[in-house]
């Protein structure tokens, strides 16, 4: 399997395909391009993350660059001690996906993504480094340090006790928040009941956390806790649920986020950041609210990008990838859940009626049309089908067809006012879809 850095890093099955020999490679060409004296790097449960964190100080040791090692903890508060202490950083992680695969995200010093410029030059280094230079051998023994000044700081946006009296389920997937989540809101003042909080290396998102949203939500009416909150492998996004356990996705964690702020002049611009995926009820509640919406391709990079690009302040997607671009510097599952809450206990409201008429939500059908290969100028061949389609739908629905960057899918997505419009729009779509495909091989 031939494996290429990109955006986050690179995610494949460990220690199989990505390698410790890999890692050693990339950590020495990362090392090398930063030319920073240290390395932060923190890591998920995943039974593969010591191997590869072994690997990763090997590569830096080669590259002269002494390794500080967090522990297991959260990506974002590896993006948040890379900031405080100027140093870039790594995360070893593969977020949602099951515990056989691993990945590493690297962050430049400041906690910030990295631009095209340095993954272009990453990966160059990557193609020439034969590996002779830092076989394992070179290892140090890392210097370890604390996360405590980031739960601190997430503690310190609201302030110690401001959820006194909340009741509050988290279920932090067998992962990376398994020892933070709680804490924190135990600090804060909430009662806390936790699942998903002991992680053995195998069982990370094995049917907990943000992509089970269903455990979370039995846990909450179970012990009629006022919010329940799911987060995902690295704690980076957040899926809520009311009192009741129905389930507050991304989209109406950010809208109400979006009306709090703009209530306390803390949304710059009165602007909030999403992407092509986000609910067409989304887009009429901010408008009502007098809300500015800018859209940006999928994936939080994109949305970053965007907030440091104009300055605004809160973004995020449909998947619970939250932002609060004052606060940190990538999304925080814990962080955003904290913010929400926070902002209903100010209110007086609860989080599941209060999520539950901030927006009215489309129905939305997504269907994955794979393809032996995808053909060049396919969108072109079914624009006819699309425009009738979006000519049907008139300003009560919306359609996205996009080309998957990762696999060979087309994505097929139709938002309706009703679900049984959607449901056919969509098939009639994924139709011209396979019948184009087949046209054009």
């Amino acid at each position: 399997m031939s494996l290429r850095f990109g955006t986050d890093g690179v995610r494949a099955r460990a220690p199989e395909d990505l390698t410790p020999d890999y890692v050693r490679r990339l950590a020495h060409a990362a090392a090398s391009e930063f030319g920073a004296p240290t390395l932060l790097v923190g890591r998920d449960p995943r039974e593969s993350g010591p191997l590869l964190l072994e690997a990763l100080v090997d590569g830096c040791a080669a590259a002269s660059v002494d390794v500080i090692d967090l522990g297991v903890v959260p990506t974002p508060a590896v993006a948040w001690m890379s900031r405080s202490l100027g140093a870039p950083a790594a995360m070893i992680s593969a977020s949602h996906n099951p515990w056989s695969d691993n990945g590493i995200k690297l962050f430049s010093p400041g906690g910030r993504k990295l631009s095209d410029d340095q993954q272009d030059t990453i990966q160059r280094r990557l193609d020439a480094e034969d590996g002779s230079t830092i076989a394992s051998g070179h290892r140090m023994n890392p210097r370890t340090a604390s996360i405590a000044p980031y739960v601190d700081a997430v503690v310190a946006t609201v302030g110690v006790n401001a959820l006194a009296g909340c009741t509050v389920a988290v279920d932090t997937a067998h992962g990376a928040a398994s020892g933070t989540a709680a804490e924190i809101f135990e600090r804060l003042g909430a009662t806390v009941y936790a699942i998903g909080d002991a992680p053995n290396g195998r069982n990370i998102n094995d049917g907990v956390g943000s992509t089970h949203p269903e455990a979370v939500s039995q846990l909450t009416v179970e012990n009629r806790a006022d919010v329940g909150f799911a987060f995902d492998g690295d704690a980076d996004r957040v899926i809520g649920c009311g009192g009741d356990g129905s389930e507050i996705d991304g989209d109406r964690l950010i809208a109400m986020s979006a009306l709090d702020r703009r209530d306390r002049a803390q949304l710059v611009d009165d602007t909030v950041v999403i992407t092509v995926m986000t609910n067409l009820g989304f887009r009429r509640a901010m408008t009502s609210a007098g809300i500015r919406v800018h859209e940006t391709g999928v994936g939080d990079r994109h949305v970053l990008e965007a907030l440091d690009a104009h300055g605004w302040s809160l973004g995020g997607e449909q998947s619970g990838h939250i932002i609060h671009r004052d606060l940190a510097t990538t999304g925080d599952g814990v962080l955003s859940a904290v913010q929400v809450l926070d902002a209903c206990v100010r209110r007086g409201v609860a989080p599941g009626e209060w999520a539950a008429s901030v927006m009215t939500r489309f129905p939305q059908v997504l269907e994955n049309v794979r393809l032996d290969r995808r053909p060049d100028g396919l969108i072109e061949a079914i624009a006819t089908d699309i425009a009738d389609v979006e000519r049907e739908l008139g300003d009560d629905g919306r359609v996205l067809i996009r080309p998957s960057g990762t696999e060979p899918l087309i994505r097929v997505m139709v938002e309706a006012s009703e679900q049984t419009m959607a449901q056919r729009s969509a098939d009639r779509l994924v139709a011209a879809v396979v019948a184009a495909a087949g046209n054009l091989v």
